[in-house]
């Protein structure tokens, strides 16, 4: 259990990261031009109005009060009232919070299914058609950026077959499963071709490794040697990538969300900069930091466990 002795610490080194991310999204928001209380009553508002609306939300003080009304908060587990939905926006986030869990599961899920099959059989073919082909797909998957591969995906599979939904979330499971099926293909698609050209890397070193040469001296199947000890000591390196990727996925939900109209955090995020909805901005972000956090410590965690070389 001492090689699990990091986990005691690791949540204390996190807290500077986190404070740092607060301040620079709290300034950056609050460089963003325009005025939420304008823009909350429109350009007829009376000065009296606007004034009882800043007045109202904090925003008539100074820019390190309000970062410090926005620590205080944060340290209650609050993250304030949202100017625009005039609601608690720690509500208004958890309201949006299961769309986006779907999206990103779903597509690291899909994205694991289509990468551990791939990049075994280009790793045991290596120079074959199938090895080329899986290359080509790794590729092609690499240019295409993630917008423009959902929305190729709606006009193909949606628009012109009628097989999924073009946007929306659902209302049971079934048609849940129905509407994030294509955005989660979609997402996965991208993230495979990352995953599947360093699992490919990973597997060829370890084959070459001199343990599997002396498995095979003494007479073990190939399948059981690939199987049993070359794809787990594979693993490592990518499940670290994924984790990287993972935080890479969570800030592309903004975009996929947007393509295929999907209620999450990503396409409130979006409505909170236009309208200059600062509470949820910055809560959205905080969200989004402690979710990309946390994945990186459940990788550190599955790394040590997979390896027992590695120690943190």
């Amino acid at each position: 259990m001492h090689r699990y002795r990091f986990l005691l610490f690791r949540p204390l080194q996190l807290l500077p990261v986190l404070l740092g991310i607060s301040i620079i999204t709290f300034a950056m928001v609050r460089a963003i031009p325009g005025d939420p209380a304008r823009i909350l009553l429109g350009v007829r508002s009376t000065p009296a109005a606007l004034a009882r609306i800043r007045a109202q939300f904090g925003l008539d003080e100074p820019l390190w009060v309000q970062y410090l009304y926005f620590l205080r908060n944060l340290l209650h587990g609050e993250l304030g009232k949202s100017i625009v939905y005039r609601v608690d926006t720690l509500k208004l986030i958890s309201s949006r919070l299961e769309p986006t869990i779907w999206l990103v599961a779903g597509s690291v899920l899909l994205a694991i299914v289509i990468t551990i099959p791939l990049a075994a059989m280009a790793s045991r073919h290596r120079g074959g058609v199938w090895d080329q082909c899986i290359r080509l797909f790794t590729t092609a998957g690499l240019g295409f950026p993630a917008f423009w591969l959902g929305i190729m995906m709606i006009i193909v599979f949606s628009v012109t077959l009628g097989w999924f939904p073009v946007s929306g979330y659902g209302d049971d499971l079934t048609e849940r499963l129905h509407h994030m099926a294509l955005p989660c293909f979609t997402v996965a698609l991208a993230l495979s071709a990352v995953l599947i050209r360093n699992l490919r890397a990973s597997l060829l070193m370890e084959m070459s490794s001199d343990y599997v040469v002396a498995a095979r001296a003494r007479g073990q199947r190939e399948s059981r040697i690939f199987w049993r000890h070359v794809l787990p000591n594979s693993l490592v390196p990518t499940i670290n990538l994924l984790a990287v990727n993972i935080g890479w996925l969570i800030g592309s939900t903004v975009v996929i969300e947007s393509v295929f109209a999907i209620p999450g955090m990503g396409q409130l995020l979006i409505k909170a900069i236009f309208s200059r909805d600062y509470m949820v901005v910055q809560g959205v972000v905080i969200v989004f930091a402690l979710a990309t956090v946390t994945v990186n410590l459940v990788a550190d965690v599955l790394t040590v466990a997979l390896d027992s070389r590695v120690k943190l």
